[in-house]
């Protein structure tokens, strides 16, 4: 098993339209999670909050500048995902496919990278595991 996001990307004109529609977006939304859930495929699921109300450290120059937004220069946008565990990426495309969205939206499918594919022996990822081991978090 592998896991994937699914991720959520809107336009101003995508994410206006599914405002119009936020009742039976929501609703259908809960279906799709219902399956995901059914499927015991679903590991999270998140939204994200209005991009007026969020910022952006910009790394373009010597110094970091952090702008609020909106964003008027950004195309699109991510609104949330969706991690999943399945065996496959087309597993995972399928389910990417059956998301509930208006016309104009994208859904991006990316494969979330495993611990082993990083490179073990890294003094901070070595110092992060004894952390999480004496806390118990592993």
């Amino acid at each position: 098993m592998s896991k994937y996001m699914l991720i959520m990307r809107g336009t101003d004109e995508t994410n206006a339209a599914m405002m119009a529609s936020i009742d039976e977006m929501m609703a259908a939304t809960g279906r799709f999670i219902e399956d995901m859930m059914k499927a015991e495929v679903l590991v999270a699921a998140e939204g994200l909050d209005d991009p007026g109300r969020g910022v952006v450290v910009d790394f373009s120059g010597e110094a970091p500048v952090v702008t609020d937004g909106p964003y008027g220069e950004t195309r699109e946008l991510f609104g949330g995902y969706f991690l999943l565990d399945v065996a496959s990426k087309q597993e995972a495309v399928e389910w990417a496919r059956r998301v509930p969205v208006v016309r104009g939206s994208k859904i991006e499918v990316r494969r979330v990278a495993e611990a082993d594919e990083v490179p073990q022996d890294n003094e901070r990822i070595v110092k992060e595991r004894a952390e999480r081991e004496g806390n118990g978090r592993i």
